[in-house]
């Protein structure tokens, strides 16, 4: 970057009130489900009722016949226009699964999408579709993953064994030794139910296509709207220029509108077929059975310790339940749990392997934190080692966790950690808990017949990826001839406060007030190329972007206002929307009078410098991850009649270095939290053993709720990261430490009954069984 900086930040670490709650908090959104066009038809998917059947036929003449139905397509009408359809984010040599958009031939869960059926309304549509008549022949289904390799049937004729992929760590041979001679060693299999994002808006788009201009424009309720573009142009063998993706409120994505996913497809390439645009808005009982699950998984996860608790290796085998159509390659998601299981702990020595399996289940999506099995395995294993080495879990914490001024180190996996603090987050939360006054009222309460617990979680997480379709961002800026900001930026905004962040971000760069600065996000026609969110990379990669762009226009903006008051360039400074001389205030131009100049009186320009104030810049990424940790302690009280658990003190201590705002952070640490409570105690995606399932609405599928979610309690510490003003991700971290802090508190409740906990959710159901069989 070159030429004069922004000053002391005004905005960015202030709590700045969020730019977008105005309009969202009143219903003045604008969601895809908002998006009315001229003529539009509705669309609505036949699904599978069967976990695996053949279709022998599909016949469409009854709902065909119905008043307002355009079409029915099936696999032979949509399939064929497929061209080349594969994702940035994971590149076009890597290996990759199956992915029609309408199954064809067979299909493979309950939800599958069978046929599509264009209507002038939703309900004409959902109408046609029950009378749409399907030929299928049951097959046997493979619904446990985990017995999935030695079923006699396949999910996918391609990939013997179910096996979607593997990968292994150094040979586990070469640690036998280590584990074979260790004082201790905590062994244990440890299952995660699956569970997934749930977001408040469902998916939905809706595509317009011009058959004179051969242009087509999408509307999506989706993470990443350059992203969208780029895999329809692909899918359907379109120029980029000739698509338009607008992404305007998103209500929520979490990973599950990470990337298309096979409706999507569908939609895309049946909206060339029909005269008018076409909408789809999934309803929630889609969401629930076909959008997509995550977490599903287990482990045999060993650690080896010497006589004082030192760990000295550890070893993770970990399967994961990939469904049967995931999205993305999920074998780089189990890969990662491999490479991070030794987690923010001096260990000497690691290895792993990890295996991804099909089953006739919904497939594996991006769920926040994919990897976050990793934490749970070990925050678990090391809870149960402590217990059977007599030792306090805080005092087994103490002796292995990494300290700052140990870093930079690798873990024997060869992740490269950087610039964090496990044990001083993991000090700050136990202090903010006052542990030692924890451990005297339990024992008050043990013996006044109560059980109550501590638990915690310390991990690392990697967040803004420097490599590949992440490694850049970009960003437009342009000071209107009024003074006022205008900052474009790719967007991908579901929550994540990018608006105000962006604009936070700007007012600092570039010296304005922040009320004269607007951002414009999420319409691929306006805005620079850009990853979206995802990988908890999108407040230090805007960042970077603003910066690079706003150096430009500081430069030429100072340059103007020396020219003119007849100063050095670098006497002038930018602030509160003005550029003034050093010392002297009251001598300077605003931004409107610098904004005239530079647009309408180039005359006056000083030679050199071009008119107008408008500029774009990239930013490329400065290292190849940036590492972010926390600790999370929960304390509970557990009932053991009816296995009712209560959430009595949540607290999270984090460092995500730098906060751009303090709310925002706040508020993304207590959604993840949040969503890892549930999973932890309620939410359960469960399948009948012929593959149907039996959670397909919020009757079933337990959501937690205000009253069940203690008061989050907050601890920063603050170590700046590498990359554009030392801030790192936050998006995920919450997701990530709050199973095991829930799990560990309740097994520490429980701990006097001899009770083990290996296995989640904690039910009431299952909790009263395991104090029962305990005693």
């Amino acid at each position: 970057m070159s030429g004069p900086q922004a000053g002391a930040a005004r905005y960015a670490g202030a709590r700045v009130p969020r730019v977008e709650d105005p309009r969202l908090l009143t219903g003045h959104g604008g969601f895809v489900d908002d998006v009315v066009r001229p003529g539009m038809l509705h669309a609505h998917f036949v699904r599978s009722p069967m976990a695996r059947a053949r279709i022998a036929g599909i016949d469409a003449s009854e709902a065909l016949a119905l008043r307002g139905v355009h079409a029915v397509f099936t696999a032979q009408d949509l399939n064929p226009d497929v061209r080349d359809p594969w994702y940035s984010l994971v590149g076009r040599d890597v290996a990759d699964t199956p992915r029609p958009p309408l199954a064809e031939g067979e299909a493979r869960f309950v939800g599958d999408p069978v046929a599509l059926v264009v209507a002038d309304d939703r309900y004409v549509a959902e109408d046609a579709a029950e009378l749409v008549y399907v030929d299928y022949e049951p097959l046997p289904p493979v619904v446990d993953y985990a017995t999935a390799q030695q079923a006699g049937e396949l999910v996918h004729a391609g990939h013997p064994g179910n096996l979607v992929g593997e990968l292994a760590g150094r040979p586990a041979a070469g640690l036998a030794e280590v584990f074979d001679q260790a004082a201790h060693v905590a062994r244990e299999t440890i299952h995660q139910q699956a569970y997934a994002a749930v977001p408040m808006e469902t998916r939905g788009l809706i595509v317009e296509w011009s058959p004179p201009t051969g242009e087509m424009t999408i509307w999506a309720s989706t993470q990443v709207p350059h992203e969208m573009r780029l895999f329809c142009s692909r899918l359907l063998g379109l120029d980029e220029h000739r698509i338009r993706v607008v992404m305007r409120d998103t209500g929520g994505g979490f990973g599950q509108k990470a990337l298309p996913q096979r409706e999507d497809m569908c939609v895309m390439l049946a909206a060339r077929k029909v005269p008018a645009p076409l909408k789809w808005i999934e309803d929630r009982q889609e969401n629930l059975i076909s959008a997509g699950q995550g977490r599903h998984e287990h482990a045999d996860a060993r650690i080896a310790f010497d006589a004082d608790g030192r760990i000295l290796a550890a070893a993770i085998d970990h399967v994961q339940d990939a469904g049967a159509y995931p999205v993305p390659w999920p074998v780089q998601t189990t890969a990662v749990v491999g490479l991070l299981f030794p987690g923010p702990y001096r260990v000497p020595q690691a290895t792993f392997s990890c295996r991804s399996v099909f089953s006739n289940t919904t497939g594996r999506t991006a769920y926040r934190g994919p990897w976050q099995f990793e934490s749970l395995a070990r925050e678990v294993l090391l809870d149960i080692a402590a217990r059977e080495m007599g030792m306090d879990p805080v005092e087994l914490r103490r002796r292995n966790l990494l300290r700052r001024d140990e870093l930079p180190v690798a873990n024997p996996n060869g992740m490269p950690y950087s610039d964090i603090t496990p044990l001083e987050t993991f000090e700050q939360a136990l202090k903010m808990l006052d542990y030692g006054a924890f451990r005297r009222e339990q024992e008050r309460a043990r013996a006044a017949g109560r059980h109550i617990g501590v638990g915690t979680c310390t991990y690392v997480e990697p967040t803004t990826s420097g490599m590949g379709f992440h490694a850049t961002e970009g960003a437009t800026i342009r000071i209107e001839p009024s003074g006022k900001v205008n900052v474009y930026v790719a967007g991908g905004s579901t929550g994540n406060s990018l608006e105000t962040t962006v604009v936070q971000l700007a007012a600092d760069a570039l010296g304005a007030d922040i009320a004269d600065v607007n951002t414009i996000q999420g319409d691929t026609a306006i805005t620079p190329f850009g990853g979206g969110t995802g990988g908890s990379r999108s407040g230090s990669m805007t960042a970077g972007a603003i910066a690079e762009t706003a150096s430009v226009l500081r430069e030429r903006m100072v340059a103007i206002a020396a020219h003119r008051l007849e100063a050095a360039a670098g006497d002038i400074e930018l602030a509160g929307g003005r550029a003034h001389v050093r010392g002297t205030p009251d001598i300077g131009l605003s931004f409107p009078e610098i904004a005239a100049i530079a647009y309408f009186q180039p005359e006056k320009l000083p030679p050199g410098v071009p008119a107008g104030l408008e500029a774009s810049g990239r930013y490329r990424a400065r290292s190849p991850m940036i590492w972010a940790n926390a600790t999370h302690v929960c304390t509970c009280e557990v009932d053991v009649v009816t296995g009712e658990v209560r959430l009595l003190r949540y607290i999270v201590s984090e460092d995500c270095g730098p906060m751009i705002n303090p709310d925002v952070v706040e508020g993304q640490i207590a959604g993840g939290t949040v969503q890892g409570i549930g999973g932890a105690l309620y939410e359960h995606f469960d399948y009948d053993e012929d593959g149907n399932p039996l959670t397909t609405t919020f009757m079933d599928y337990l959501l937690p709720t205000t009253t069940e979610v203690p008061t989050i309690e907050y601890g920063h510490i603050e170590t700046p990261g590498p990359g554009q003003g030392g801030y790192k991700g936050v998006g995920e971290g919450g997701a990530i430490g709050s199973p095991p802090a829930v799990v560990n508190a309740v097994a520490d409740a429980l701990a006097p009954l001899g009770v083990k906990i290996t296995r989640l959710p904690l039910s009431p159901a299952f909790l009263s069984d395991l104090v029962s069989e305990a005693r």
